[in-house]
């Protein structure tokens, strides 16, 4: 078990780089500088690691025999919000403490914060992670550190990249690729353990018809076509359902025809945004929707699937042994690129992310660091 001075180390650390990684833009597919500043502050501290694209990765490999650990967390943040109210890459700033305090009702100190761009979506899992990875670097555990750009973006160089070639479950037999048993996925969670996360599937719908003049009633009304599609999606239930996140969810959320006035359109198009669970692939998603409708259906990206703890999970049992509470996650993360057993658990909180003032309490890196390593300790 780590001691008190010691966690008061490794967060003193971890929020100095927390800090540091604010003050760099790293928006996706711009992660260099950040990634190298990270790369050399861990090289500083002895932390072997190699940087594969913009992607930091660390191992501690003791024992093949034995299960693995991956702690999964993205250094990319989307682009600043409107409105901000300090400059989102100074997380010094005195005003931020009082913008924060004022949002909060706390009395909040430059201190007791790290503000800006990335600090809690998903700088605050990441110098967390990065300190439980030290905790056990010289310990019989097998943990590897994998740090991931492009998250926020879908990217191919990102986690997608990654799992089935460096990395994969164990027992997929993939030449040079490092087996894991388990993962942990560090998103701002308040250190709850979300056991599942729904997919996106989003569909771009065209309904065709044919012109014609309104006034003569000609052509085939392409906007009718679609109500009717509408009308089918929107009474249609997938029959099998989660236990853990219940029914898929979906629903048509814009819709586009017509030029003029007076004339029938011979194109209607609209767009379906459906949140998968883990019973349904998207393609099966997909097929069961097509044979329902008349429009052609078109998806964006049939990547971005659900997930879900395995059934009976080691890591399930951890949480229940730690008194974690857990929960059904409405967004998405690299966890929909892994396929081992998994759950996401990070410091910060969801609500704050992809907004003005990001920020994250200090405190709260403490209390991820220390939540990792007895999390890690256990299992």
């Amino acid at each position: 078990m780590e001691t008190d001075k010691h966690i008061q180390i490794l967060t003193a650390d971890a929020v100095g780089l927390l800090k540091e990684m604010v003050a760099i833009p790293s928006p996706s597919f711009s992660e260099s500088a950040v990634c190298e500043h990270i790369c050399e502050w861990m090289t500083d501290r002895g932390i072997v690691h190699e940087k594969l694209c913009n992607n930091i990765i660390a191992e501690h490999i003791t024992d093949k025999s034995k299960p693995t650990l991956m702690l999964c967390a993205h250094i990319d943040t989307v682009s600043p919000s409107e409105g901000y109210e300090f400059d989102p890459y100074e997380p010094h700033d005195d005003v931020a403490a009082d913008v924060i305090g004022k949002m909060t009702g706390q009395d909040v100190g430059p201190d007791d914060i790290i503000a800006g761009l990335g600090s809690n979506d998903d700088g605050a899992s990441v110098v967390s992670m990065i300190a439980a990875y030290r905790a056990f670097s010289s310990d019989d555990k097998n943990v590897i550190l994998v740090l991931t750009c492009e998250e926020e973006r879908s990217g191919k160089n990102g986690m997608t990249g990654l799992w089935g070639k460096r990395f994969c479950e164990r027992g997929a037999n993939i030449e040079d690729a490092t087996e894991v048993d388990y993962a942990i996925v560090g998103e701002p969670t308040g250190m709850k353990a979300a056991t599942s996360e729904r997919g996106l599937l989003v569909i771009d719908a065209t309904a065709h018809g044919q012109s014609g003049h309104a006034a003569r009633n000609e052509g085939v009304n392409a906007m009718y076509i679609a109500l009717e599609d509408i009308a089918a999606i929107r009474a249609h239930e997938f029959e099998r359902i989660s236990s853990r996140m219940g029914k898929v969810n979906m629903n048509v959320t814009q819709i586009n025809a017509g030029t003029a006035h007076n004339v029938i359109p011979d194109r209607c198009d609209f767009v379906i945004d459906i949140r998968p669970t883990e019973q349904y692939t998207n393609e099966e998603i997909l097929q069961e929707l097509q044979s329902i409708c008349r429009s052609e259906l078109k998806p964006r990206n049939l990547s971005n699937r659900s997930s879900a703890t395995y059934d009976g999970s080691r890591l399930q049992e951890i949480t229940d042994a730690l008194g974690i509470a857990t929960f059904s996650s409405p967004t998405t993360s690299d966890w929909m690129r892994i396929t081992c057993d998994a759950i996401k658990m990070g410091p910060g909180d969801s609500a704050r992310s992809h907004r003005k003032n990001e920020f994250v309490f200090t405190d709260e890196i403490r209390k991820g660091i220390e939540g990792y390593i007895e999390f890690i300790n256990n299992l």
